[in-house]
């Protein structure tokens, strides 16, 4: 199966209907879609590695660095009581490294905490996938914020 990070970033399938939130020399940062959770981000290498251990120590620098940006910008939010980051790999088309930052509100259900969280990428009736549009004004403004933060 192909590649479907790599396919979003040539730009001909993208992942989420909003826009990319950060673009660094190898790494960008977009919306995690479908999902029921606000603000899902996801960390791109902008070329194709499959295992961590293939990053070069100016990735994984930047990588940091991006990441910090990330985490103090979520908490500006009130509502976000920590952040979660996990990276695995590992699902069909998805074997591009990929690293998840999702922000976690004080009021996740119990069922949703830890991996758990994962949940929160199905959709259903009653939790629907977020409207492209919330999504697009939460990217642009995210986006505002995080270029604030050095």
């Amino acid at each position: 199966m192909e590649c479907l990070s790599c396919l979003s970033l040539r730009g001909e399938r993208s992942i989420s209907p909003g826009p990319i939130v950060y673009e660094g020399t190898y790494w960008m940062v977009d919306h995690a879609y479908p999902t029921i959770h606000l603000g899902w981000l996801v960390i791109l290498p902008r070329r194709h590695v499959e295992a961590l251990h293939e990053l070069s120590r100016e990735e994984f620098l930047e990588l940091a660095e991006i990441q910090y940006r990330l985490a103090q910008t979520m908490h500006l939010d009130s509502y976000v009581q920590k952040e979660y980051l996990m990276c695995f790999a590992e699902s069909k088309g998805f074997s591009h490294v990929h690293i998840h930052m999702v922000p976690k509100p004080a009021d996740l259900p119990d069922e949703h905490k830890g991996p758990r969280i994962f949940e929160r990428l199905k959709a259903d009736e009653e939790h629907p996938i977020i409207p492209a549009d919330e999504l697009t004004a939460f990217c642009d403004e995210f986006t505002r914020k995080l270029s604030a933060i050095k």
